[in-house]
């Protein structure tokens, strides 16, 4: 099975740089690696660049101009440049674990997208890792938060791991599905502008159309740079969407990934 990786950024390259180092000394390599930028300066294009020329694999800058927060159109866009049958959707300030993709793609099935596991790692400790450049941690690491999240084990990931069609922790930073199922939804929804809600609401429509979710625990496993939240400014009118989606049983976005097919 062919796997396109989707990383979300931002004007942050210190923290990207060390996500496309992850990415790059996976086990497993995914098939390609898509940069879905909103916007950033010459400095993240040129660290892209600069991870190209010298790859194995193809990393492709997709970029598109400094409106304000529109991650469901960023990723649009990426998703739509995608070659591979299954897509791993992840943001810009996430580590990955060594067998990330390896065990996206194992646990991939038809009919299912998966929410995998995330460790917070604290102020402290991302300043130090990132001044560091530090992409291995282990359970025992100092700055981990949420820590069983770190526990790195295929007997209990069989165990514990489940189907839940609800939308708790729902979360694009570390998510996996088949494109197919993108497209028969139209992707995300790109009336989202603004933080919030645009991965829960696609979410709903994939649940609307019969795809269940899988959550993986103790494989799939990803540390979180600590940084300053988003302003929630658009949170009433992203809630109102969801909500919508909710009550009437939505399947399909108007304004959605159709538009760069």
């Amino acid at each position: 099975m062919t796997c396109s990786l989707i990383i979300t950024t931002y004007n942050w390259k210190e923290a990207l740089e060390l996500v496309i180092i992850s990415a790059l000394n996976q086990s497993e390599l995914p098939n390609e690696i898509i940069i879905a930028d909103d916007g950033s300066n010459e400095d993240t294009k040129q660290l892209i660049e600069n991870f190209a020329v010298n790859s194995s694999i193809p990393i492709i800058h997709s970029w598109q101009e400094d409106d304000g927060f529109r991650a469901a159109k960023s990723r649009n866009k990426a998703i739509s440049k995608a070659q591979s049958e299954y897509i791993v959707l992840i943001d810009g300030d996430i580590i990955l674990h060594k067998d990330f993709i390896k065990e996206h793609k194992i646990n991939a099935k038809e009919n299912f997208f998966i929410q995998g596991s995330r460790v917070l790692i604290n102020e402290q400790k991302s300043k130090e890792v990132l001044a560091d450049k530090q992409t291995i941690f282990t359970f025992w690491d100092n700055g981990l938060q949420n820590r069983k999240n770190a526990i790195h084990c295929d007997i209990l990931s069989f165990i514990f791991s489940n189907k839940k069609d609800n939308l708790k922790g729902i979360k694009t930073c570390n998510m996996s599905f088949y494109k197919a199922d993108c497209l028969k939804v139209n992707g995300f929804n790109e009336d989202f502008i603004g933080w919030g809600r645009e991965d829960s609401e696609f979410v709903v429509r994939l649940l609307n159309t019969g795809v269940h979710r899988q959550n993986i625990r103790f494989n799939c496993i990803i540390y979180h740079i600590w940084h300053n939240e988003n302003t929630r400014d658009s949170l009433k009118v992203n809630d109102e969407m969801l909500n919508n989606a909710i009550n009437n049983k939505v399947q399909w976005c108007d304004n959605g990934i159709d538009k760069y097919r």
